[in-house]
């Protein structure tokens, strides 16, 4: 009889299924990439490049697998001299939940991605 408890090698650990900003920062800054990248500011494709930058992330957000309902926001604005200031607020259980907010720029515009997790 063998004294090796039987456990699940397969399962995650507690340090897996937690948030980690710096994964989520690659993902999102990876997708900001990927879609717009060095692309001239046009207000016809902000739609478009915000709805391609959701997507995007929630796609690979959900493949990590990880117990979060996500919610992602996208702020495209141009580069014309004029302030922006984006402002986000959250009642939630700051055990299991979290945010990760990322600023990204090219030469004509700025673009703003909060990504909030919500522990299920």
């Amino acid at each position: 009889m063998s004294t090796f408890a039987s456990k699940d090698l397969l399962a995650p650990t507690p340090a897996a299924l937690k948030f980690n900003a710096e994964e989520v920062e690659s993902i999102v800054k990876k997708n900001l990439q990927a879609v717009i990248g060095q692309n001239p500011y046009e207000h016809e494709k902000t739609p478009q490049w915000a709805r391609s930058i959701i997507e995007g992330c929630l796609d690979r957000l959900v493949k990590l697998s990880k117990p979060f309902k996500y919610i992602v926001n996208c702020t495209i604005a141009q580069k014309n001299g004029g302030g922006l200031y984006n402002a986000s607020s959250c009642y939630w259980d700051n055990t299991k939940d979290d945010t990760c907010t990322v600023n990204w720029e090219n030469k004509t515009m700025h673009v703003i991605v909060t990504v909030f997790a919500a522990g299920i």
